[in-house]
């Protein structure tokens, strides 16, 4: 494999020393590029773009293009594994993802199959394989999947929901069910991002999405553990490499410290909870990923600008922090924002890293 050119978003997340604070974005390759929408027309519909390798690995790489980021995330979709078990996933215009099928019993769950990712899920595998040649070494490319819970939470509701009536009533009522679906999940998970590290992955990521919904005694429960389970389940070290694994809860803030207890390398931060907090909560047992509220990139460069330095003095010196917004980059965001963005962190960062 190519050596890397680039290496400070490996070495920051292993808490490595490096000369400035490396930077990426949640949903960098995506709708607010033109070039996206472009190919996205090309493709014909949403699965069209992830299903194809060539166009993923071309939707990838667009971000690089403009911006000096410091990693590369696959193209793909976090609902990809629930779509391999046969649940049938589509997109409808401004309503998100749906499924043909939903889980509702216990006989549901049974019939589920886990995928062998280098089938039902081998086109995944191939646009890893792909970017990752295309990169040339670049920048590491990021591997991920949304963790079971939030798996949980389309496959049971049907598609995205506020209340989560669906999921919490199966939860509560037959808890037992749940827990199987999710366990099922956990083993699809680390069967699929392990696959991704073996197609070229150099790091992976979990997007526990709608944790945040969870009471704290129920996150642990029906979120945290199977999360735990995957962390203890991965690849970690591939070629000689270390893969550092991220997990990232939206709406997590109160449970810091025991998403870092899980064996993760890092801990990624929604823009609700202070990092310098964050930092004296974790200590020194994980790296720390985020945290500018995404809606900041809507200001103009001197308020950009501000809202990095604020962050990156709040993590303060040394290493262990990968700069990100706290959640995906929103549709609508001139791209010239983002990329005063990524400038700032990089040009402000360094007296951070004598």
């Amino acid at each position: 494999m190519t050596k890397l050119k680039n290496d400070r978003y490996l070495r920051a997340l292993l808490k490595q020393p490096v000369d400035h604070t490396p930077v990426w974005m949640m949903r960098q390759a995506g709708r607010y590029l033109p070039e996206y929408k472009a190919i996205r027309a090309e493709a014909g519909d949403f699965m069209a773009l992830c299903t194809n390798p060539e166009l993923a690995c071309e939707v990838t790489l667009q971000p690089l293009r403009r911006f000096k980021l410091d990693a590369a995330i696959l193209f793909s979709d976090i609902l990809t594994i629930p779509d391999a078990m046969g649940l049938g996933l589509y997109f409808e215009t401004g309503e998100g993802p749906k499924f043909e099928k939903t889980i509702q019993t216990a006989q549901d769950v049974q019939k589920l199959p886990v995928p062998d990712p280098e089938l039902s899920l081998k086109y995944v595998m191939d646009a890893v394989r792909t970017i990752r040649k295309n990169l040339q070494g670049q920048v590491p490319l990021i591997g991920f999947s949304g963790s079971p819970w939030t798996l949980a939470t389309y496959m049971v509701e049907g598609g995205s929901s506020k209340a989560f009536t669906k999921i919490k009533k199966m939860a509560f009522a037959e808890p037992q069910v749940l827990h199987a679906l999710l366990d099922k999940l956990a083993d699809s998970v680390i069967l699929y991002l392990n696959a991704q590290i073996a197609a070229g992955a150099q790091s992976v990521m979990i997007f526990d999405t709608w944790g945040g919904v969870l009471s704290p005694r129920d996150y642990k429960l029906f979120s945290l553990q199977y999360m735990e389970k995957i962390v203890s389940g991965l690849t970690r070290e591939y070629e000689g490499n270390k893969v550092p694994v991220t997990l990232f809860t939206k709406n997590g803030g109160m449970w810091l410290e025991s998403i870092a207890a899980t064996g993760c390398d890092a801990v990624g931060l929604d823009w609700t909870i202070d990092i310098a907090n964050a930092k004296a909560r974790v200590g020194d047992k994980v790296a720390l990923q985020g945290n500018m509220d995404p809606s900041i990139l809507y200001a103009p460069k001197e308020r950009i600008e501000q809202e990095v330095t604020d962050i990156l003095a709040g993590f303060g010196k040394g290493t262990g922090h990968v700069f990100n917004l706290g959640h995906g980059i929103h549709l609508d965001v001139p791209p010239d924002h983002a990329g005063y963005f990524v400038d700032a962190v990089h040009k402000y960062s360094r007296q951070y890293h004598a």
